[in-house]
């Protein structure tokens, strides 16, 4: 049987995906910040629930260490624990910018360092890091959340050429918003005087909560996808956009460049 390391597994893609490994015959280390949330999952018997706060080093080579003493060898390490920040610069709080850095670009970056030797060791390996369409395009209030998924994106491209010669391959995986927890979930500025600024946030709260209930079928694509991309991995990095709103999104900016791209964005967004 094959083992998958899935980060953030208590709730979400997270979950689903650990419950999806698992009944497709794969060993999951499901990693958490409370083990409590875990309970359902270890009612399987090729689930494993472990101990893992992405935010902070010691907590990562803890349990890399545990894991690595209980399960000898890993496939596939998938990088899904992410949070988000909905904030105007002016607005924005130290704690919560360094929060969102910490768990969402250096919590890759340090699961990724952690798992490094054993891959090198074993000659074979997987990272697929999930960021989000977020990685790809910018949008509205998107200053913070969009910027650790831009930089998960570049940190991943870089690190598969390092990784070329010990047959260890990476992957980013990036889709639109999907029925979970994670929007109800995310932290957003204190409601602000400006006219202006309490608008913008009230269109996106709007925006995004209505394509999140379109979304009905997403879920299952992303699930589905992200297993044949760990079933089979590319020798070389790539990049997975799943859905229709991720693909659009991403054909336009592509395509049009930031300058038309951007006008399209002001004009159904600001206006």
């Amino acid at each position: 049987m094959k083992n998958v390391v899935i980060t953030g597994a208590s709730g979400g893609i997270g979950k689903e995906l650990a419950l999806h490994f698992a009944k497709n015959g794969w060993n999951v280390i499901a990693t958490m910040i409370c083990l409590e949330q875990g309970k359902e999952l270890e009612e399987l018997k090729n689930v494993k629930c472990f101990l893992l706060d992405v935010s902070s080093t010691e907590s990562i080579e803890t349990a890399c260490e545990k894991i690595i003493a209980e399960f000898k060898t890993i496939d596939v390490v998938i990088n899904n624990a992410g949070i988000g920040y909905r904030s105007f610069v002016e607005l924005s709080e130290d704690a919560k910018i360094n929060q969102i850095v910490d768990v969402n670009y250096l919590g890759v970056v340090k699961v990724c360092r952690a798992f490094i030797p054993l891959f090198r060791n074993q000659k074979k390996g997987q990272f697929i890091n999930i960021t989000s369409i977020a990685g790809l395009v910018n949008l509205p209030l998107g200053s913070f959340y969009h910027s650790t998924k831009h930089a998960v994106e570049s940190f991943s491209e870089c690190m598969a050429y390092e990784l070329i010669d010990f047959n260890v391959s990476v992957a980013t995986v990036q889709f639109g918003n999907t029925p979970s927890n994670f929007q109800k979930n995310v932290a957003k500025s204190d409601c602000s005087s400006f006219p202006s600024y309490a608008i913008l946030m009230d269109k996106i709260g709007k925006i995004l909560e209505n394509k999140t209930k379109k979304n009905k079928d997403l879920k299952p694509q992303i699930i589905n996808q992200i297993f044949k991309i760990a079933e089979k991995p590319a020798t070389k990095f790539k990049r997975y956009t799943i859905g229709f709103d991720a693909n659009c999104l991403n054909i336009l900016r592509s395509n049009l460049g930031y300058r038309l791209f951007g006008r399209i964005i002001r004009q159904s967004v600001l206006k």
